[in-house]
């Protein structure tokens, strides 16, 4: 079977080895160019296809006439999306016969769209995991080949579920290539009204709104955690990034309620005070590059404040 694959980050990378394991014909890889404004934490296709001698293609275009006339000269039978960062135009996937799969990062139906991990863990999901499902017009839309579960524990950060995820995915592909070289994939129900879809996050979306409940903020600390831009909140003039926490049990809460709600230095430790009375014991706070400890966040909190 030959393949052209659309692929980036770490599912992009373990999913093409696993092609070329399960002895696919990689004919051509297509890869998103890397953003100067992002932190480049994870696998780069590009580097991949380099090892495993692939040819390469890197477009983040799939609209381009040039890049569809690439991948009509080759003549795939199946294309692949793992990742990749743009939605493929129907024109392209028609040309491979036995049709087009791409690889999600969530259980369908659930959490359609982009950042489903990020989502997950910021609704306080207990699971998640990869789907390969057909490919449609509309994002994530198709039938359901196959799809496995992996755990969301209650401390898990969101990079910790995508690394669960990118395992998922590994299997899910190995184990459903015999059947789609065959040209004959299974056709679960992806029924799209039992399901959600949710968008692009951005770094604005991390701000901390104190008033929420403490599971809340928590989920959200943990959902932006490093390597995304994380959860923040604005003291003296600052912004201070939460890039750990943890909940505080209510046995072992300060005694004393605070009027203002966010960040305190209790017995030496940083605290923070949400909207329903939750405590959360803050494990690192920074400004820019700077660590902030308790002392240095007392002086921001004795900082007279300009009106």
């Amino acid at each position: 079977m030959k393949a052209v694959v659309f692929a980036y980050s770490n599912v992009g990378d373990r999913c093409l080895r696993v092609l070329r394991a399960r002895g696919v014909e990689v004919a051509l890889v297509v890869t998103n160019s890397d953003q100067a404004s992002e932190t480049l934490w994870f696998a780069r296709v590009a580097d991949t296809a380099a090892e495993l001698e692939l040819p390469l293609l890197c477009s983040d275009n799939p609209n381009d006439p040039e890049l569809a006339a690439c991948v009509a000269r080759a003549q795939p039978d199946v294309i692949f999306s793992f990742y990749y960062r743009a939605m493929i135009p129907m024109s392209v996937l028609d040309l491979a016969p036995l049709g087009a799969f791409n690889m999600h990062g969530s259980l369908l139906p659930k959490y359609r769209g982009r950042a489903p991990a990020n989502w997950a863990v910021l609704h306080g999901e207990t699971e998640t995991g990869a789907t390969l499902h057909q490919m449609l017009a509309k994002p994530d839309a198709g039938f359901i080949v196959d799809q496995s579960a992996v755990p969301i524990l209650p401390d898990d950060t969101a990079r910790q579920v995508f690394d669960k995820v990118t395992v998922a995915a590994e299997q899910v592909l190995w184990r459903s290539l015999p059947a789609i070289m065959a040209g004959k994939p299974p056709r679960l129900p992806n029924d799209l009204s039992l399901g959600s879809y949710f968008g692009g996050r951005k770094p604005a979306d991390g701000r901390i709104d104190w008033a929420q409940p403490s599971s809340q903020v928590y989920n959200l600390i943990r959902a932006v955690a490093p390597p995304y831009p994380g959860a923040f909140t604005e003291l003296a003039g600052q912004t201070l990034v939460i890039a750990a926490a943890r909940p505080i049990a209510e046995a072992k809460r300060p005694a004393f309620q605070p009027q203002a709600l966010g960040l305190h230095v209790v017995g030496g430790r940083i605290m923070a005070l949400c909207g329903d009375g939750g405590w959360l014991d803050i494990h690192q706070l920074s400004s820019g590059s700077t660590t902030i400890d308790a002392e240095s966040l007392t002086a921001l909190l004795n900082r007279p404040r300009i009106t």
